[in-house]
C-alpha cells in the first residue's frame, strides 16, 4: 500500500506546495525591471520612461497600491499606462489612490478590455486550448454575452484631470522640459477596438521622438506600427504568461505574439523596418486566477538613449 501511494501522494504535496508558492508569495513579489533602448537621436539628452500595465486592482489589495505608489521615488521624465487597470467594477478609488503619486508626472495611456468590462471565471486550460486553435480574444471569439461593465469613464476622467494624454485611436504629445514627444496609440485588439486607419501615417514631423502603445501586442497592430516607421512599440496584456515553467518559459500569449517575446524588450519587423519591442508582464493578475509562477509581477523604467 505504501509503494502504491508514496508517489501520487509526494506529488499531491508537491503541487500544493506550487500552488501555495504562486498565490501566497510570487503574486506578490513585486519587481521593477530596468531596460535601455537606444532610439534617441544624437546628442539628446537620456529619458526614463516609467511603464506601468495590467494592474488588475481589486478592493484590498493595499501592498500592490503601496508598491505602485512607491514607484514614484524613481522620478520619470513621463509614464505610459497600458492598460487593464481593473478586476473589479469597485476598484476604481484603489486604482486612482495606487497611480495617484504617478499622476504627478506627465504621462499617456491606452485602455484594455478589463478596463472596459469585468472579468469572468473560466478554466485556465481553455488559453491553451485557444492558442492551439488559433482563437484569442474577440478574434476568434464569439462576442461576450452579460458581460460586466466597468466604470472606466471613471479613470478616463481622472487620468485627463492629471494631464495624461489618451491615446485611444488617436495620437498625442507630451512637452517635457526641452524634448517634445510625439505618442500614438490603439484601444485594446484584444476585443477588436482597434482602428489602425484612424492613426496612420506613421511619426510626426517636428517631433524629437514619436512613440507607438497599444495595450495587447497583437501582430496586425505591431506590422503596422513598424511598419510604418516607429522606433519603439510599449504594450502589455500578456501577464509574461503569468504561470510559467522554469528554464522553459511561458506557455501562452493569450495573442498571436509568440512566448518569445511574451514580456521584456525584443524587436519586430515588418515592410521592411525593425522597431523595438517592449510588453511588460504587468503587476496583477485575474481577480479569478491570483497566482503567478515563475513570472513576478512587475513594472518598467525604461531608459531611452541616443541611437548607436
Amino acid at each position: 500500500m505504501r509503494a502504491r501511494y508514496g508517489v501520487p501522494l509526494s506529488l499531491t504535496a508537491v503541487g500544493a506546495a506550487g500552488v501555495a508558492y504562486a498565490a501566497g508569495f510570487e503574486v506578490r513579489s513585486f519587481r521593477l525591471r530596468r531596460v535601455t533602448v537606444p532610439v534617441l537621436p544624437r546628442g539628446m539628452r537620456p529619458l526614463r520612461v516609467l511603464q506601468v500595465s495590467d494592474i488588475h486592482m481589486v478592493r484590498g489589495q493595499r501592498k500592490k497600491q503601496r508598491w505602485l505608489q512607491s514607484l514614484a521615488g524613481l522620478r520619470p521624465d513621463f509614464v505610459i499606462n497600458t492598460g487593464d487597470n481593473l478586476s473589479d467594477p469597485e476598484g476604481v478609488p484603489e486604482a486612482l489612490d495606487a497611480l495617484g503619486p504617478l499622476m504627478e508626472f506627465p504621462g499617456a495611456y491606452v485602455f484594455g478590455s478589463n478596463d472596459y468590462y469585468g472579468p469572468k471565471l473560466r478554466n485556465p486550460a481553455r488559453y491553451l486550448i485557444e492558442k492551439v486553435q488559433g482563437r484569442h480574444g474577440l478574434n476568434g471569439n464569439a462576442p461576450a454575452v452579460g458581460v460586466v461593465h466597468n466604470p472606466w469613464e471613471e479613470l478616463r476622467d481622472a487620468f485627463d484631470a492629471a494631464g495624461w494624454v489618451g491615446l485611444s485611436n488617436t495620437r498625442g504629445r507630451l512637452k517635457l522640459e526641452g524634448v517634445d514627444i510625439a505618442l500614438t496609440g490603439l484601444d485594446d485588439p484584444h476585443i477588436k477596438r482597434d482602428r489602425y486607419a484612424e492613426v496612420a501615417g506613421g511619426p510626426e514631423s517636428g517631433a524629437d521622438l514619436s512613440l507607438a502603445v497599444v495595450h495587447a501586442p497583437y501582430l496586425r497592430s505591431l506590422d503596422a506600427f513598424t511598419a510604418d516607421g516607429y522606433p519603439l512599440v510599449l504594450a502589455g496584456h500578456t501577464h509574461g504568461g503569468q504561470l510559467c515553467i522554469p528554464f522553459y518559459g511561458a506557455l501562452v500569449t493569450n495573442c498571436d505574439i509568440d512566448t518569445n517575446r511574451v514580456k521584456g524588450l525584443s524587436t519586430h519587423t515588418a515592410g521592411g523596418n525593425t522597431s523595438y519591442l517592449h510588453v511588460s508582464a504587468g503587476c496583477g493578475t485575474n481577480r479569478y486566477t491570483p497566482v503567478r509562477f515563475a513570472c513576478p509581477p512587475e513594472a518598467t523604467l525604461l531608459t531611452l538613449t541616443a541611437k548607436a
